[in-house]
């Protein structure tokens, strides 16, 4: 984008818009400094305070923008398209900035005057007779380009791409640790995911670069303007497949003036428990499938269970028993009592209660029938129920019966007995699971519940026990009320487990969920074979909307050729998204062990100069690569010491899904492909990371797939 005759004055444009921001920030700010001098008061006049105080802050937060663009984009409208803009020009903007007279001078990228900017063609206008698209460095222009509609169009024919040269400038820059945020490059197929309408399920499939990611957390954005009520009470949550994913994306909501937006990953959903081992590739896919749910439903109901044998109390001279059919009557009334498990236990002790009191006044009465003086004395003969239950529900004997009877327990008691018992992992799972599906779950017990190797597999099934369980008292703060919201985004929902999804849709207030993945990407232990397998486990009050993400912004069409032909053999009946970049230079193929690795990787390293480099690794040959690496000297990073910041970085290819570097080595894809649950689509993630080079290292066989020839 060369010189434009009105460059200038857009410049002086954008110098003014930022002016006026910096004063709006410094307004906020000794706003909040003269609040902060008052003192004293009464108690409201300190809670105004205190509210003005967080909103002013919050507001400072939304109006800090670093050195992100503050204006990206004009539409300069011809007609009225029914938003009654007819001749009306608009600069488009990260966030709205009026003038001193509160006329807008920047219009945020949410507002629904600016949707043209993202889905006007030339087929169809919205009304505009001109878009413009700014390229800035901070505060300065560097660049401008103009789509003019109707007569005198310069507009190519539409192929689903606006701003080409805004977009493919932003494309070619070098990737960092971070995602940055697309709001100046939204592409029409993507915006329309974006300004979808809340209520529902929305699934947005997307192949490899096709920016589904970044368009999930751009529609909770939007979202969050469009409801701001009642979603900023509700809350909104997105949740990522890793840690090292939280930290790549953590950015883009706070650049887009969003900070209250809450990031998780599953397993972050129940915080009284880490997961700090990993299960065998069987007892992964059994603790995921959704047979579990009747499992741990079954193993509380089998801890509701009468006395093998009666249990008798005494009080007042008197013989108090809690026979077997009793507890039998007793537990069999509990069952049918609607609630949690824990809450019912009360109900089980009043009716324990009910019945020794019965006893003790019958037999005070057949006492004084018989003439039989009380052994204590004649104001304690006619005890209260309540008196006489204070007395005997510390006996040790009856205590324990209650406990047989209905236990009062936690969801890492119940787990923690359920697997260190055959026996019960056998009653549980009767005619549910297989004896080799018994012998996967099963564990020997730990000697402390802080001793347990939880892990990844088993935060869904003790989230599922807490809801069948209950809490343990009726007030349960200290127990982790589980927290819901008005709007979920789940990325990678491919690789969810139907007791991970549940975990999701239970946190929904209104089934208002954002979900987006690839099923040709799907890693983990059971592979869905279609998004009809995750929607029978998601909210279904409205019949969920399916969108396809169809274009490839990242990856070059050279590497897409490649990693197509794995694509054909693992996932046949999936579409390949279309790569809009070639850069015409193909993927390299170096022959060697993992000693070439270093020297691969610095040669790389210079060719995307200023630019990032992964070597993605399979699982056993982390170690290795880490050995070489150190000893040549080469300073690189690791997802779990530095993150993505590094120059280079050692990625396992199992936390390599959506990220991007702008170069990748893969290292030995035939292992890649026998060590993971689902080989060919676990190559198909590796293939797939690059932005601009990619280069096959291997000393063993290539996969067929590749279409490359082995010596």
């Amino acid at each position: 984008m060369g010189e434009h005759p009105e460059f200038q004055d857009e410049q002086a444009f954008i110098d003014a818009a930022y002016d006026r921001l910096d004063e709006m920030r410094t307004a906020v700010a000794e706003r909040i400094q003269e609040v902060l001098k008052q003192r004293g008061g009464t108690f409201q006049a300190v809670t105004e305070r205190d509210i003005v105080v967080r909103s002013g802050l919050q507001r400072l937060e939304q109006l800090d923008i670093g050195r992100e663009s503050l204006v990206f984009g004009r539409i300069d409208f011809d007609s009225d398209y029914g938003n009654g803009a007819a001749g009306d020009v608009f600069h488009i903007g990260r966030l709205a900035v009026s003038g001193r007279d509160q006329e807008p001078m920047v219009v945020d990228w949410r507002a629904p005057v600016a949707e043209p900017f993202y889905r006007a063609t030339g087929r169809h206008p919205m009304g505009l007779r001109r878009r413009r698209h700014f390229s800035t460095d901070g505060r300065r222009l560097t660049g401008m380009e103009d789509e003019v509609f109707g007569d005198g169009s310069v507009l190519a024919e539409d192929d689903g791409l606006v701003g080409t040269g805004a977009l493919l400038a932003a494309l070619e820059r070098s990737r960092s640790g971070s995602m940055r945020d697309i709001v100046a490059t939204v592409q029409k197929e993507q915006d329309e995911v974006i300004r979808a309408e809340l209520p529902g399920v929305l699934v947005v499939q997307g192949g490899p670069g096709t920016g589904k990611t970044a368009v999930a957390l751009h529609r909770a954005a939007y979202l969050l303007y469009t409801h701001r009520f009642p979603l900023e009470r509700q809350g909104v949550l997105v949740v990522g497949p890793n840690p090292l994913f939280l930290r790549y994306i953590d950015q883009v909501l706070p650049s887009l003036g969003e900070t209250g937006v809450a990031l998780t990953t599953v397993e972050g959903l129940v915080a009284d428990v880490r997961p700090r081992s990993a299960d065998s590739a069987e007892a992964a896919r059994v603790k995921g499938d959704v047979r579990m749910a009747k499992v741990v439903a079954r193993a509380v109901r089998d801890r509701q269970r009468p006395l093998r044998k009666p249990v008798t109390v005494g009080y007042g001279g008197v013989s108090l028993t809690l026979s077997a059919a009793m507890s039998e009557e007793i537990v069999a009334a509990a069952k049918r009592r609607a609630g949690g498990h824990n809450s019912r236990r009360r109900f089980v002790e009043s009716l324990v209660r009910k019945r020794l009191h019965q006893q003790y006044t019958e037999a005070l009465e057949r006492q004084r029938r018989a003439g039989v003086r009380a052994e204590r004395g004649e104001d304690e003969t006619d005890a209260g129920e309540m008196d006489l239950w204070r007395e005997i529900r510390r006996d040790p004997g009856l205590a324990v019966a209650l406990d047989r009877m209905w236990p009062v327990l936690t969801p890492q008691e119940l787990l923690h007995d359920l697997y260190g018992a055959r026996a019960l992992l056998a009653l549980a799972g009767r005619g549910v699971l297989s004896d080799a599906e018994f012998g996967a779950l099963y564990r020997p017990r730990s000697g402390s519940l802080e001793d347990i190797p939880w892990t990844a597999g088993d935060v869904p099934l003790l989230d599922e026990a807490r809801v069948v369980l209950g809490a343990r008292r009726a007030s349960s703060a200290e127990e982790g009320e589980m927290r819901n919201y008005g709007h979920i985004v789940v990325d990678e929902a491919q690789d969810l487990t139907p007791m991970q999804l549940r975990m999701l849709a239970r946190r929904s207030l209104s089934g208002s969920m954002t979900v987006v993945g690839d099923i040709a990407q799907a890693t983990g232990p059971r592979a869905p074979s279609g998004w009809d397998d995750i929607f029978r486990h998601l909210p279904s009050r409205r019949p969920p909307r399916v969108v396809e993400l169809t274009i490839n912004y990242r990856t070059p069409a050279e590497i897409m050729e490649v990693a197509g032909r794995v694509l054909r053999v693992a996932a046949p009946h999936l579409r390949q998204p279309r790569s809009v970049r070639s850069t015409e230079t193909p993927p390299a193929v170096v022959r060697g062990g993992v000693s070439v690795v270093p020297g691969v990787a610095v040669g790389e390293l210079g060719r995307v100069a200023g630019g990032t480099v992964a070597v993605i690794s399979p699982p056993s040959l982390v170690d290795g690569l880490r050995a070489v690496l150190d000893a040549s000297g080469i300073v690189y990073g690791e997802p779990d010491r530095t993150g993505l910041d590094a120059d280079i970085t050692l990625v396992p290819v199992g936390v390599v899904k959506g990220l991007e570097f702008d170069s990748v080595i893969v290292v030995e894809p035939g292992r890649i492909v026998s060590e993971s649950p689902q080989g060919l689509r676990a190559l198909y993630v590796a293939l797939t990371r690059a932005t601009k080079r990619m280069t096959l290292v291997h000393a063993e066989p290539l996969p067929s797939e590749l279409g490359f020839p082995n010596p």
